[in-house]
């Protein structure tokens, strides 16, 4: 596939060719035959077919994540890559930059896969390609590499600040102001970092609430940006927003109207679809966003897994607010028939929301994240036992190690398993670093109730006690240290 050129100068932004759906379908073709070679172990041979699917499509997060997956199982994770990677790379890295700095998007995009090739952990090419896929509109992408970077090296200034920005712009505000604090720990006082963490912190507020956001961003946006090079990129420079654009005719049309402008112009352009699909769900307009991202997976030859997620998550969204309408319609009329659809509705919302995390667990098995929500909705359905396992894996992640805990902890209470349960109630406790968060006191009156229960009274008099001391108003936490006292009096 040519490149687009523009009387043989530089191409602009967004410049590669759209796929028409017959490429997409032979792409996918060469995908699932590169996942045939990577279940048979022809790491080689599967990283020539992904490499294919990943230079022709950039915009595919399947094509990449199968890519760098691949080149994980070859070099067995070991963070380093090939022997001597670190002389090899240069020659791909160098020709990545360069190529990119020209517009030439196939050869940056095939020496950014010849690079990773030999080091699929190399922080200063993900930077690259990540910055490629922003100039090529490919946000998810450009978001896989950044976070794949974070994991070969969570600490790094600049891949933090990378992430952060590109966070921000996509609305991911609470991730964008964690890759800022990891950026303030490694540099403390580092100036746009803080004014960074103060301004999201504003724009969260701000975007939750359901205000204009633009009237922030182009406060904080500066008067003037000029286009950094990819090698600075891959360096660690920071970069400015693009100013807006200044016509008139676009400037005037709805916000819909110019997504569909934008799928005119290019049917196979993904983002489009994204974003009109997410304005009809801030309209709760769900069944046009559904035949929209049917359209888009049509687009994509039906290859394209980032659009099957959005539909599943459009799905969800869907029944929590039906759900958030039938409770709503039950406390406004509390009849026997209303109250018996909410408890309907919510049920099927739960069924809706399970049935979605057990296929993205399926896809991603080593996802934590979704583990854990998965065991929530397997939990919430009363499959307790299944719910077990995949929360004793959702503990190992550091973000939900507390939360995982302590619904391990109901799990075991619920099976009678009582010795596990109080252990993964203290085990919680153990591991919440917050002293006085609403957790910790749910932690504790689990943990002192069931204790009590057990006649453990050392071990509940201590939890409740603590939990006491917080706050004594806590549901009946003073009867309960009543009751042990009753006990020790008559034991």
């Amino acid at each position: 596939m040519e490149p687009a050129q523009q009387g043989g100068t530089t191409k602009p932004q967004h410049g590669m060719t759209p796929l028409s759906p017959a490429s997409r379908q032979r792409l996918q073709k060469v995908y699932e035959h590169g996942q045939r070679c990577l279940e048979k172990a022809d790491h080689d041979y599967a990283t020539q077919l992904f490499t294919q699917c990943v230079v022709e499509d950039p915009g595919n997060l399947v094509y990449a994540q199968s890519f760098l997956a691949n080149l994980q199982k070859k070099y067995a994770n070991n963070k380093s890559g090939a022997r001597f990677a670190g002389l090899k790379i240069k020659s791909p890295r160098s020709g990545l930059i360069r190529s990119a700095a020209k517009g030439e998007w196939v050869e940056a995009l095939q020496s950014g896969c010849n690079a990773l090739a030999l080091n699929p952990w190399d922080i200063p090419t993900l930077l690259a390609l990540a910055h490629a896929c922003h100039e090529l509109g490919h946000d998810e992408c450009q978001l896989f590499y950044l976070r794949w970077a974070l994991d070969a090296n969570p600490k790094e200034i600049e891949t933090n600040r990378q992430a952060a920005l590109a966070l921000q712009r996509m609305g991911q505000f609470d991730q964008a102001i964690a890759c800022w604090h990891r950026v303030e720990q490694a540099k403390p006082h580092d100036e746009e970092a803080l004014q960074a963490i103060s301004r999201l912190s504003v724009e969260k507020t701000i975007h939750e609430g359901g205000y204009d956001s633009e009237i922030l961003r182009n406060a904080n946006s500066p008067q003037s940006s000029s286009k950094i090079s990819v090698a600075q990129y891959s360096r660690g420079a920071s970069r400015s927003e693009t100013p807006a654009d200044d016509d008139d005719q676009q400037a005037q049309a709805t916000p819909e109207e110019r997504f569909h402008r934008a799928i005119e112009k290019d049917p196979g352009d993904m983002q489009a679809y994204f974003r009109l699909s997410d304005y009809f769900v801030q309209q709760h307009r769900f069944e046009e966003a559904e035949k929209l991202l049917g359209k888009a997976l049509e687009a994509s030859g039906g290859g394209d897994l980032t659009v099957r997620e959005r539909m599943e998550d459009l799905l969800m969204r869907r029944s929590r607010h039906q759900q958030a309408h039938a409770e709503r319609h039950y406390q406004e009329d509390p009849t026997d028939e209303n109250k018996e659809l909410a408890i309907r509705v919510k049920a099927q919302a739960n069924q809706v929301e399970l049935e979605t995390y057990l296929a993205k667990a399926d896809r991603d098995p080593h996802n934590t994240r979704l583990k854990y929500e998965l065991a929530v909705r397997l939990k919430k359905a009363g499959k307790t036992r299944d719910a077990i396992p995949l929360l004793q894996a959702a503990r190992h992640d550091p973000q939900r190690k507390v939360q995982a805990l302590l619904e391990l902890g109901e799990c075991f209470q619920k099976i009678e398993q009582y010795k596990l349960a109080l252990g993964s109630y203290e085990q919680a406790l153990e591991a919440c670093e917050d002293g006085d968060s609403e957790i910790r006191r749910l932690a504790l009156y689990r943990a002192g109730v069931l204790a009590t229960g057990m006649r453990e009274l050392d071990r509940a008099e201590r939890h409740l006690t603590e939990l006491a001391g917080l706050d004594f108003a806590y549901r009946d936490v003073a009867d309960r240290l009543d009751k042990v006292n009753r006990l020790r009096d008559s034991g």
